[in-house]
């Protein structure tokens, strides 16, 4: 039975791990090497080593309702994109009101995690900390749980681009950029078009002189505010879209995705279009950046192919002559280079971990990883799953398959995440995020199922179908229960509109004909859809059907 955990890193996966561990009667005990909590939504002026760092003006592209952890809101009147200064605010006083923070030890940094030596009997680990003084500690507990993210070692390729040494400007990494201050009238190319690629180029392009943004496969580029202004994950991400993307061919998928973007913006004309579909790779997530092409003030280039003295030659021949700056926007190495090498299945890509958590080679499973899974979809609450999971099986009530069943299935995975999306070992791992969360869901025991809601609670099976799926859904029954994760759930979008009603307006009430009219189109879509898969694959309905069956923990 465990009984103390050492959990390492205080960021939010950290912080849903000691509430997790708290609530399954385990003592948590954990490990900083900052001074503050917040992990990657810890803004520093200066980045320091071996820590996420992030710019000064990020504003999260998941918006508040779908990141907030399942028993504890957003506050109604933050913004459903929040900047890091409130992200931040938020783990705080989610750590305040669980009373989290006495539990973590600040400045500490974890050196070493091993195996005791009567690990085979008593599944215990020897953790060996330094504190900001440099005195070294050991300390025995019966499971760790590792938080320290992967955000922490800036992966800078410089040997693919050929001529690097002789660049007569500055080079450095997205880790490493605060703001555009040091851009002012520049000629600025930023390499790598993730994310925080598009995000520095859109910034620095209000007062470079001109900025190029390299890529080498291109991407497909989607809005935060999506239709009728609501948040992009509020709208698509919802049960009745993840059905339906279980049902339709992966190419008809694609081709809605696709079409609907290039209505928005042309990705060929825009020079953004990619090597691959849709849904092979998460999308970029950035409304400026196509209105920064529009109007010349970000140019979309090819790879770079060599650099020569203040030039930079890219790979369709083109030539940009007098650059100041490189920003390499190349992602990240992940490493957990305080674990035991003995602890670390190797699976292709990527670190192989039992549903992407728990090590499958272990005698005993008392070690386990969160937060460590990409996603379209909010990292903190596929966390907080993932730790409410890992204190049920540290507790017992939830038992691992065998060793070999486990391998067997991580290496399942791993097939699976090669053949349906594009990795590498920068991004070697890729989940869809409703699935996930259901499977993790349902081996706690707390899956909503739409046929019970159906037949029991209409009112919350239209909200549970119909709309966002939030972390509420997954406390309405079964273990760690909250009684007001029905009320969060019907609230969704109050909270929503919340901090945008600034100014009252007159409201006019959608006609009846109108509503009918539209419930009348999705019913036929939906029948026609069924009945497609029907005909086509005569299983997969019936297969859908049994997982909706309730379950019991």
């Amino acid at each position: 039975m465990v009984h103390s955990v050492a959990v390492i890193g205080a960021g939010p996966c950290g912080l849903t791990s000691m509430k997790a561990c708290l609530e399954e009667g385990m003592m948590p005990t954990c490990f900083e090497s900052s001074d503050d909590i917040g992990g990657l939504w810890r803004f520093k002026e200066v980045s320091e080593p071996n820590r996420a760092s992030i710019y000064r003006s990020l504003t999260i592209n998941i918006s508040k309702e779908m990141m907030s952890f399942s028993d504890f809101p957003v506050q109604a009147d933050y913004p459903n994109y929040m900047h890091h200064s409130k992200i931040q605010n938020y783990f705080r006083m989610y750590a305040e009101h669980f009373k989290l923070l006495k539990h973590i030890r600040f400045q500490t940094l974890v050196k070493n995690v091993n195996q005791t030596p009567d690990f085979s009997r008593t599944g215990q680990w020897e953790v060996v900390t330094e504190n900001k003084d440099g005195k070294e500690e050991r300390h025995v507990f019966d499971a760790v749980i590792c938080c320290s993210g992967h955000y922490s070692y800036p992966n800078l390729p410089l040997k693919e681009f050929p001529g690097i040494e002789t660049f007569e400007g500055k080079y450095f990494h997205s880790w490493d950029y605060k703001g555009p201050e040091d851009m002012v009238g520049k000629k600025v190319v930023v390499i790598g078009i993730g994310n925080s690629g598009s995000d520095i180029a859109v910034e620095s392009s209000r007062v470079a002189e001109q900025v190029y943004l390299s890529t080498r496969r291109g991407a497909w580029v989607i809005r935060q505010v999506s239709d009728n202004g609501l948040p992009v994950d509020i709208k698509y991400l919802t049960r009745f879209v993840h059905i339906l993307s279980q049902l339709l061919p992966i190419r008809i998928l694609n081709w809605l995705c696709e079409t609907k973007l290039n209505a928005m913006y042309d990705h060929t004309m825009y020079a953004l279009k990619p090597k691959h579909r849709f849904f092979n790779q998460i999308p970029v997530i950035n409304d400026d950046l196509p209105l920064k092409i529009l109007s010349g003030s970000v140019i979309i280039k090819p790879n770079v192919k060599e650099i020569c003295g203040s030039s930079v030659v890219f790979e369709d021949g083109s030539t940009v002559e007098n650059v100041d700056t490189i920003v390499f926007a190349t992602g990240y190495n992940y490493d957990f280079p305080y674990l035991p090498s003995s602890s670390k299945y190797m699976s292709g890509h990527r670190l192989g971990l039992y549903k992407h958590v728990f090590p499958p080679n272990l005698e005993h499973p008392t070690l386990a990883v969160v937060g460590f899974i990409h996603a379209f979809g909010a990292i903190m609450t596929q966390a907080e799953m993932q730790a409410r999971w890992v204190s049920r099986v540290f507790n017992g009530q939830v038992k691992l398959p065998s060793n070999q069943a486990m391998i067997k299935s991580v290496d399942k995975d791993t097939k699976d995440i090669e053949k349906n999306y594009i990795v590498s070992r920068l991004t070697p791992l890729h989940v869809d995020f409703v699935t996930y969360m259901d499977d993790l869901a349902g081996e706690i025991g707390v899956r909503p199922s739409l046929l019970w809601l159906f037949f029991t609670d209409y009112q919350m099976f239209k909200m549970v179908l119909w709309g966002p799926v939030t972390s509420y859904q997954y406390r309405l029954k079964g273990p760690g229960k909250w009684d007001g994760a029905r009320r969060a759930i019907s609230t969704t979008l109050n909270r929503v509109y919340q901090p945008l009603k600034t100014r009252q307006l007159e409201t006019k009430e959608a006609s009846v004909a109108g509503s009918l009219f539209k419930r009348s189109l999705t019913l036929m879509a939906g029948g026609a859809a069924v009945y497609y898969i029907h005909v086509r694959n005569p299983t997969t309905i019936p297969t859908l059907l049994a997982n909706l069956r309730p379950q019991t923990a």
